[in-house]
């Protein structure tokens, strides 16, 4: 049953009467008019103060439509569940249209889907619960309702991105390109009014909703540019961008696309309006689909091979080892960098091994540690293929290669962000040994030696096998016990002569002068002049056998190592005898002295007496 109108407040006389104090009623709505657009959803709040009775007090809502405006429609109350009127009745039971209490005194009319019709005065009417009537028991404000004249939809993708035929589109991305999105907003309402427009990202195959669209970066209605919690970081770094082309034209710039960014793009414009008390309230909203976005990852598309197969070759000849780094991948350039690297280990050992050389994203080469000053050369010889060259292979090279690639995108000011890395199979190198067999025999010359003289040892060195032009060196070292312990410490090089002929000394135990020498075509001899106590120690001779490729580089084919030489500084006899002499004679002296000065005393005193 519908109600029949609000009832009248006092006439203005009788109120004057029973006067107007400062406790009388007032009933508060906001200051109108207010417009929204049809099919949006519009809260008019309303509350009462200034009354007696109890604390929650009940409301009425009313309209009274332009059409006729003495007639008031009652909507619904707190109060009275039959309260709406016919027209009103069925969106009321649908929830469409509903009052909710937001305290005692205080509620707010909402209305979802707004129709031309809803466009009116709308009262909020309080009951009187007072013992007289003082103040106001209404409150009114106008609503207008606008047609929406809101459009939003998709502008064709930028030059980056491949599309395919499909309804929403299908954009393919690389990881590290720039993911570029259009959309198109604009609205002919007649008042002044503001557009905000923002892009989200859905999950695919997740129904599109505010709980699962996730804001990327959105303008406000205050022209601001902000960007969702996750995107805050690349939006400060300048990886995120949104900007504004022409009056009705908005573009997405997402920088160095992730694996993260795939998704279902969409682009959601909202049409503000400014109330009269100067707050901003949202009259519309529409949502448009931009595109389904795949990111396709690097590491799910970076693979390397290597030949040209196992590889059998003798030292000094050349090493050629080939990498191709295949895959969908994006070329190097702004977006994306390559490096390329040859690993070896040697065979039968764990891991991938020590770097051998590389080339980094810019092109440049370097060598791993342990290979400078060898003649190593890495190129890039095709597009995507890389050539590792040994100019003199040596037996040490022999083990397990692999060629290593890593792949990385491109963030703001030019930083790189390793996204993939990928090895290739093991590749054997095998290179024949020299066979080379040093043998070394040392000794002492003259068995024999003292202080203060010069110690021979002579080094004779023995060679069975290598290729022509194999170069000898020796070099001497000395153990000697360490101050309280009973065994040698660590042995220490006195001096040698390199495969070059050039002399190489060390360090001598007694600080003395050392020579050494080639006394013959495999005879080495060290010589340690003015022999001292220091110079003590266990000695011995050890040779190495050097071989010189073509690219003029050294590398050690074999090394020997003699027994030892005991080297024992002895006194002379006639030192041993000084001492005592000395000892004695100046025992001698003592006591003769002793002997002569008794006798003397003895005959004074008897020549005194005479």
């Amino acid at each position: 049953m519908g109600a029949l109108g609000p009832k009248p407040p006092p006439p203005p006389l009788l109120l004057l009467m029973l006067g107007v104090g400062c406790c009388a009623r007032e009933v508060l709505v906001p200051e109108g008019p207010l417009y929204r657009v049809a099919g949006a959803t519009i809260s008019i709040p309303c509350n009462v103060s200034g009354y007696e009775g109890p604390a929650q007090q009940d409301f009425e809502w009313f309209l009274y439509r332009p059409e006729a405006p003495e007639a008031a429609l009652g909507i619904v109350s707190t109060r009275d569940t039959r309260f709406s009127y016919a027209v009103f009745g069925p969106r009321v039971a649908a929830g469409e249209v509903q009052v909710q209490r937001l305290q005692g005194d205080a509620v707010v009319l909402k209305i979802a889907r707004l129709q031309a019709q809803d466009a009116g005065i709308y009262e909020c009417y309080t009951p009187s619960t007072d013992t007289r009537y003082l103040g106001s028991y209404s409150g009114k404000v106008e609503l207008r309702v606008l047609p929406d004249m809101l459009q939003v939809s998709a502008t064709p993708p930028g030059p980056r991105g491949r599309q395919a035929p499909a309804s929403p589109p299908r954009l393919m991305v690389h990881e590290g390109q720039e993911l570029a999105l259009g959309c198109l907003a604009r609205t002919s309402t007649q008042k002044h009014t503001h557009l905000a427009v923002s892009f989200g990202r859905a999950v695919p195959e997740v129904p599109v909703g505010r709980a699962t669209l996730q804001e990327v970066v959105g303008l406000r209605p205050d022209l601001a540019v902000e960007a969702g919690a996750p995107y805050a970081e690349r939006l400060a770094a300048g990886e995120l961008r949104l900007g504004k082309e022409g009056t009705e034209r908005y573009r997405m710039v997402v920088g160095g696309a992730q694996a993260e960014d795939a998704g279902t793009y969409h682009c959601t414009a909202t049409e503000w309006i400014q109330d009269p008390d100067g707050s901003w309230a949202q009259i519309a909203e529409k949502r448009a689909v931009l595109a389904h976005v795949d990111v396709q990852t690097l590491s799910s598309q970076l693979a390397v091979t290597v030949g040209p197969g196992e590889r059998r070759i003798g030292p000094g000849e050349p090493l050629e080892l080939l990498c191709n780094v295949s895959g969908a991948l994006p070329p190097p350039g702004q977006h994306a960098a390559y490096s390329v690297g040859w690993e070896m280990a040697p065979a039968g050992a764990p891991g991938p091994g020590r770097l051998v050389a590389q080339l980094d994203t810019e092109g440049v080469g370097s060598l791993g540690p342990g290979y400078e000053g060898r003649h190593i050369a890495m190129e890039k010889v095709a597009s995507r293929t890389y050539r590792l060259r040994l100019e003199a292979a040596r037996p040490g090279d022999a083990g397990t290669y692999r060629c290593l690639a890593k792949a990385y995108v491109r963030g703001s000011g030019a930083r790189l962000r390793e996204a993939a890395s990928a090895r290739s199979r093991p590749l054997p190198v095998h290179v024949r040994e020299e066979g080379v067999v040093l043998e070394a025999v040392a000794w002492l010359a003259g068995g024999t030696v003292y202080r203060g003289e010069t110690a021979s040892l002579l080094c004779n060195i023995s060679v069975r096998g290598g290729p022509p032009g194999l170069r000898l060196a020796a070099s001497w070292w000395v153990e000697r016990p360490e101050e309280g312990e009973l065994s040698s410490g660590p042995a220490q090089l006195v001096g040698g002569v390199g495969q070059d002929g050039v002399a190489e000394l060390g360090v001598r135990p007694g600080g003395g002068p050392v020579s050494v020498e080639l006394v013959g075509p495999r005879s080495h001899r060290l010589r340690l002049h003015s022999l001292g106590p220091e110079d003590e120690g266990v000695y011995h001779c050890a040779p190495s056998a050097w071989v010189q490729h073509a690219d003029y580089s050294w590398y050690q084919a074999g090394s020997a190592r003699s027994g030892p030489v005991t080297v024992y500084p002895y006194t002379h006899a006639l030192d041993t005898l000084f001492v005592p002499l000395l000892v004695g004679a100046g025992v001698a002296l003592v006591i003769g002295a002793t002997i002569l000065g008794t006798i003397t005393c003895c005959f004074m005193k008897r020549l005194r007496k005479r």
